[in-house]
């Protein structure tokens, strides 16, 4: 009966390990999806605020550009280049990591 026991406690203990490895994965998911909504939405207030002449570098001049090309192909009702018969569609770029000197 006592081993029973033992054998007890160590499934319940490790079903607590398990339960909070899962809980801090599912943590750091949502971080996850959290970052990347912020970046979206920075990217989109930055391409808007390029578009009214109050953000401009050179560096976002070619990404700005795709937009527009693709946002007027949309409209257009046209298919983007990238995704038309089997065409692979274009790499979205990597975000930066915080501190790339790169980004600065």
């Amino acid at each position: 009966m006592e081993d029973t026991r033992g054998f007890l406690d160590k499934a319940k203990a490790a079903m607590g390990q398990a339960a909070e490895r899962a809980k801090d994965e599912l943590e750091e998911l949502q971080a996850r999806r959290d970052l990347g909504q912020a970046q979206r939405d920075l990217g989109k207030l930055a391409f808007e605020l390029i578009e009214e002449g109050e953000l401009d570098h050179p560096r976002l001049e070619e990404p700005a550009a795709r937009i527009r090309e693709l946002t007027a192909r949309l409209e257009a009702g046209e298919e983007p280049a990238d995704v038309r018969e089997g065409e692979e569609p274009a790499a979205e770029p990597e975000p930066a990591e915080p501190g790339d000197p790169d980004e600065a």
